[in-house]
């Protein structure tokens, strides 16, 4: 099963948590678990990170059904529970199509 899928299964059946500064990006930043469910149901991996200080994670987008794109930082999904490490709503001057980042000059 290739790593989205689990990562979409993981949180299909609410297996994951928010760390704390994720709970806290949400509540500053007025996104909802709602969405983030929706996020991740349609999300894709636009970086890798195996080899993060904290252990190997991703960084997601994925959109809400109002259309908001949201990028949801979390872990691998071999853990029991899946940890959202960070989340955001991308700004479109830093990305491109909020895949990739822009060069900054």
């Amino acid at each position: 099963m290739a790593l989205i899928d689990e990562i979409r299964s993981k949180a299909g059946r609410e297996r994951f948590e928010f760390s704390k500064h994720a709970a806290d990006q949400m509540i500053s930043r007025h996104i909802q678990v709602r969405e983030v469910r929706q996020a991740f149901a349609s999300s894709q991996i636009i970086e890798d990170y195996p080899e993060d200080k904290y252990g190997p994670s991703c960084l997601l987008l994925g959109f809400t059904a109002a259309g908001r794109p949201l990028h949801i930082q979390c872990s691998y999904p071999s853990r029991q529970v899946m940890k959202v490490v960070t989340l955001y709503e991308p700004d479109p001057g830093l990305w491109i199509d909020f895949k990739t980042r822009r060069k900054l000059k």
